[in-house]
């Protein structure tokens, strides 16, 4: 058997510190905290359930699968129309008020779907002021008219549709901005009109963008909760809510979250199948403004009304229905235990932000000065909690912790006969603890995208003068990314406060939130008194819209010149 020499043992030594310095070993501990939820729920794939499940398979699974499908081919396949539509028109033709769509079409994200959901509810339905209308402007009464039913599958999908389209447009207004004036002008020397420059080369090259976008939306329309649960449209995450709670069996609740959790699974690697199987090159440097179509007549009306038609119905109007309602009648607590549910809210979402962006900027700098194969698949990991639903994330989380009080609690009065009662999972930890495995991703993009900004230079600089790595990223690329992070915290922040499926499966006993008190509402038919938590996270969520379009702006072809 031979000896490694003398050398070769400190290179190997050397090899393992550097594998295993500070900055891996942080990785590695983020990486398994945000993987725990996913472990636990697959973990319970091989218990038995006597018998559940397979009253699960035989009853409801059906339609749970059936729901969950037609929901996720209809949202997909609206958004992916309307994204791409929308933004086709505000980068290539000139049209009354395109300045104002470029950014108003984002103004639906700050629309939560169960708020939307409750909003066309109470206007839609029997009694409310449309048929009301209706009614009195023919003389009809009950049953001499056919009205459609907002409380369906279609309903929920057209609703939640017009809330999710803005993820397709950003991504796919980004694409053709950056798409090569040489490439559309070839297009029009061989003779291609709009339509077929639009279908036979804008739209191909857009491809991985538009494949991005659609993978976000229906990753979302999967963790939808509030929306489906109040239309009454049974989905997997409904199932588990009810599976838990309702039949007190927590393992097949984990065993149809894992069922979730493949699905998505699947929708990332066919994602990321598509995105590897075709690439598109520029083979030129020359950007520039795009030549615009001026449209004029029922051309211009025509792609007036189609940008204005989304911002209408999934903005526009619903917070107009929130407003009068909150005016008129609203929630009779406001004043008195309303601050408290709003204390909640944003204390949460606020800790939930600073704990989030601290993470990422440990992530994202761990990888920029310890760049090694293990250290991206760790970051890898730690950015996936984004695809998780929060109804998995839930699950996964309050199992372990459970099991956890249940082992102290028993160890304590085996030892002194006294009880503490939930330590962990009875606590806004296991909120917290959700939540940054959420929504870790959203923050960990924008601040990898802006640390990759500064040149490494300075870092040669900064260690060159003394400082360690610690002290490189405190006082260089701390002040550098401020903007950045301040833009990652309210992204996270607003995202918290919407946040819905996680927080009613693990909110403490006696806890409300904004989120929690619309829903708890709108369940028991108080639309009136759930428009104003509605409107309140409607309020919160424009600043991220604000956000995004300041950023449009200034990624307008000619806008730094």
């Amino acid at each position: 058997m031979s000896r490694s020499t003398p050398g070769e043992l400190a290179a190997q030594r050397h090899s393992t510190t550097q594998r295993w310095n500070p900055w891996s070993m942080v990785l590695v501990g983020v990486a398994l905290v945000v993987a725990l939820p996913v472990v636990v729920v697959f973990s319970h794939i091989v218990l038995p359930t006597d018998g559940v499940w397979q009253h699960l398979a035989s009853t409801v699974l059906p339609r749970y699968l059936n729901n969950t499908f037609w929901l996720v081919l209809l949202v997909g396949t609206g958004t992916l129309i309307i994204g791409t539509g929308a933004a086709w028109l505000v980068v290539m033709c000139r049209f009354p008020g395109k300045r104002l769509f470029e950014w108003a079409l984002l103004l639906p994200l700050a629309v939560p779907t169960y708020v939307i959901a409750y909003a066309y509810t109470d206007f839609l339905q029997f009694a409310g002021p449309l048929q009301s209308l209706l009614r009195e402007l023919f003389g009809w009464q009950y049953g001499d008219y056919y009205f459609p039913n907002v409380r369906s599958l279609g309903g929920a999908a057209t609703l939640i549709t017009v809330v999710l389209y803005p993820y397709v447009y950003l991504l796919a207004r980004a694409s053709f901005l950056e798409q090569s004036v040489c490439v559309l002008d070839v297009g029009r020397t061989l003779g291609r009109g709009p339509w077929r420059l639009f279908f036979s080369i804008a739209v191909p090259l857009a491809r991985p963008a538009l494949v991005g976008g659609v993978s976000l939306v229906l990753m979302e329309t999967l963790n939808e909760f509030g929306a489906v649960q109040f239309f009454g449209v049974d989905t997997f995450t409904t199932g588990i809510y009810r599976t838990w709670f309702g039949m007190g069996e927590p393992v097949a609740a984990a065993q149809l979250a894992a069922c979730l959790l493949s699905f998505v699974i699947v929708l990332v690697l066919l994602e990321r199948w598509s995105r590897g199987k075709r690439r598109y090159f520029h083979t030129t440097n020359r950007y520039q403004q795009l030549p615009e179509y001026i449209l004029h007549g029922w051309r211009a009306a025509a792609a007036t009304l189609a940008c204005m038609i989304p911002i209408t119905i999934g903005f526009l109007l619903p917070s107009g229905i929130l407003l009068q309602l909150a005016l008129t009648e609203g929630d009779s607590l406001w004043g008195t235990r309303f601050i408290g549910f709003a204390w909640n809210s944003l204390s949460l979402a606020t800790l939930a932000a600073v704990i989030a962006v601290g993470t990422a900027v440990l992530l994202s700098y761990g990888v920029r000065v310890h760049d090694t194969r293990l250290a991206r698949f760790t970051t890898r990991i730690a950015a996936m909690g984004y695809a998780i639903p929060g109804s998995v994330v839930a699950v996964g989380i309050l199992i372990p912790f459970a099991w956890l009080d249940d082992t102290i609690n028993t160890a304590l009065q085996a030892y002194n006969g006294q009880i503490v009662g939930l330590i962990f999972s009875g606590s806004a930890f296991i909120l917290l603890y959700a939540y940054v495995v959420r929504f870790l991703a959203v923050s960990f993009n924008a601040v990898e995208a802006s640390l990759g900004k500064v040149t490494p230079s300075m870092d040669a600089a900064s260690r060159t003068l003394g400082q360690t790595a610690g002290g490189t990223l405190r006082y260089v690329h701390t002040p550098l990314m401020r903007s950045s992070l301040l833009a990652a915290g309210i992204l996270v922040f607003v995202d918290v406060m919407k946040e819905l499926p996680a927080t009613v499966i693990l909110r403490p006993f006696n806890f409300d939130t904004l989120a929690v008190r619309a829903h708890n509402l709108a369940s028991d038919e108080r639309l009136a008194e759930a428009s104003t938590s509605s409107l309140a996270i409607v309020v919160v969520g424009i600043l991220p819209v604000i956000l995004l379009s300041m950023a449009m702006r200034r990624s307008r072809p000619g806008a730094g010149s």
